[in-house]
């Protein structure tokens, strides 16, 4: 063994590497083992990508003179450059991969390029370019994160059945796409490639967008993307596909209160975007004995430690919603907690959907308090109500809060609307200490300002109303 650390974390995406930074804030010395680049998934092949095309398309659509002419604004001819529109993706996940870089050198974390691998309790092997460097772990800190699912009858092949990874690196824009999976990934990946120009067709499942979504929200999300462009076949499921003269022959399957016969649709390409796993397949943890859950999550305690003394895992590896900032605040409580610290995980953590008008939540939905038997309010706002809104020609959405009807307390915030992932910062602080829709209801929000659609949902939702 060539070194040894405090703690070495194996993986460095959003849990990985704040862990690793807050560990060498506290004093710990440590390092990160990760065979791609500094910020994992979510900075390479994920979240940032996906943003930087989501804001790209969106300016392209608007240029291309989607209520422009309202505001008194004449264009000509739009041209599309998708290679400068993907370049840009590229340095901005680039210039953030540096940033990450020079944190790591200002705290001293030790980067190990490679695969990293646990063959004994306390030590790291690194499988790198230049064979394998086995290091020494007082701790040791899985945040290995995930991968997307597979359907068995529709494996991916990088060309015509993609990943979200290829779905962000086409080359051209698709005359049809086909989605399967009417969840975040799906939905935003499908607004890109429809905002550029592709007939984009969501086959889901379920009988709504967004599965687990408070079912009103997804509602109205459904009406905003079909006067957008996309269109949608719920309770369907995909059954296989044939190559067919470079085009994809995809055969569907009405399921449900729609079942039906088979149906075929042709497209460039399918977007299969079902759900993501754990990855850990390769880490040597099922050999150590870390015990996993029926579905392949690796079960922790309190502390974030597995079953197996010294090792802990954070993020998309443990159970709960597969969400960046869910790993980094998990990644800096269980380093802190192996400090000494009391810290906790809080559970107040916002979903965001960044389609256009966005959706972001925060604790119950309405079918979710009903099925618990909870007496609860519902307090409602239309962004068709606020000022700023039409302003900015944003009116579609509003926001939904539901507290309980005895103490007033928040139980859950959900938003369809413009700037959904800033304004639900509030209903996460609100909850995160315990607030009363009340609370909220009196907190002064600007004036003009979107905020006051929360603050007047607020108010209906809250004691005020009665």
């Amino acid at each position: 063994m060539s070194e040894a650390f405090d703690l070495v974390v194996i993986g460095a995406g959003p849990g990985g590497y704040t862990a690793a930074v807050r560990a060498a804030e506290l004093g710990m010395k440590v390092a990160c083992v990760d065979r791609d680049r500094l910020g994992g998934t979510c900075l390479n092949v994920g979240c940032i990508p996906s943003k930087a095309l989501l804001e790209s398309s969106e300016r392209y659509r608007e240029l291309s003179g989607v209520g422009l002419d309202a505001h008194g604004i004449q264009l000509g001819e739009v041209r599309l450059d998708l290679a400068a529109m993907m370049a840009r993706k590229e340095k901005i996940v680039h210039t953030m991969g540096q940033g990450i870089g020079a944190l790591f050198r200002k705290h001293k974390v030790e980067f190990l390029a490679g695969t990293g691998r646990v063959p004994e309790a306390g030590a790291v092997a690194v499988d790198g370019a230049e064979g394998t460097q086995l290091v020494r772990a007082t701790r040791i800190l899985l945040a290995l994160g995930s991968v997307p699912m597979e359907l068995k009858s529709l494996l991916f092949d990088g060309e015509h059945i993609l990943s979200s990874t290829e779905a962000l690196e086409l080359t051209g824009v698709p005359e049809r796409m086909v989605v399967i999976g009417a969840g975040a990934i799906g939905l935003e990946l499908g607004s890109v490639w429809n905002r550029l120009g592709a007939q984009v067709l969501v086959v889901e499942y379920t009988d709504s967008l967004l599965p687990g979504a408070d079912r009103e929200i997804a509602t109205q999300l459904q009406r905003v993307l079909k006067r957008q462009g996309l269109r949608f076949e719920l309770q369907t499921s995909a059954e296989h596909a044939r190559i067919v003269n470079g085009k994809v022959a995809l055969t569907t399957v009405p399921a449900g209160e729609r079942e039906g016969d088979n149906e075929v649709e042709e497209c460039d390409c399918v977007l299969v975007a079902v759900g993501r796993r754990p990855c850990h397949q390769g880490s040597g943890i099922e050999a150590l004995g870390v015990a996993l859950d029926d579905r392949g999550f690796v079960i922790v305690d309190r502390d974030f430690e597995t079953n197996v003394e010294g090792v802990y895992a954070v993020g998309d590896l443990i159970p709960g919603p597969m969400l960046a900032h869910k790993a980094e605040m998990e990644g800096v409580v269980a380093v802190e907690r192996m400090a000494g610290m009391g810290s906790r995980a809080s559970r107040a953590v916002p979903n965001v959907v960044y389609t256009q008008p966005e959706v972001a939540s925060v604790g119950a939905t309405e079918e979710e308090a009903a099925a618990e038997g909870l007496d609860y309010r519902v307090g409602k706002l239309q962004f068709r109500a606020n000022a700023r809104a039409h302003c900015m020609d944003a009116t579609d959405g509003l926001v939904k809060i539901i507290s309980d009807r005895e103490t007033d307390r928040l139980l859950g915030m959900h938003i369809l609307g413009p700037q959904a992932s800033h304004l639900i910062a509030e209903g996460v602080l609100a909850m995160e200490f315990s607030a009363c829709a009340e609370d909220v209801a009196r907190s002064v929000h600007a004036h003009p300002s979107l905020s006051e659609v929360v603050g007047g949902a607020a108010a209906a939702a809250s004691v005020l109303a009665d």
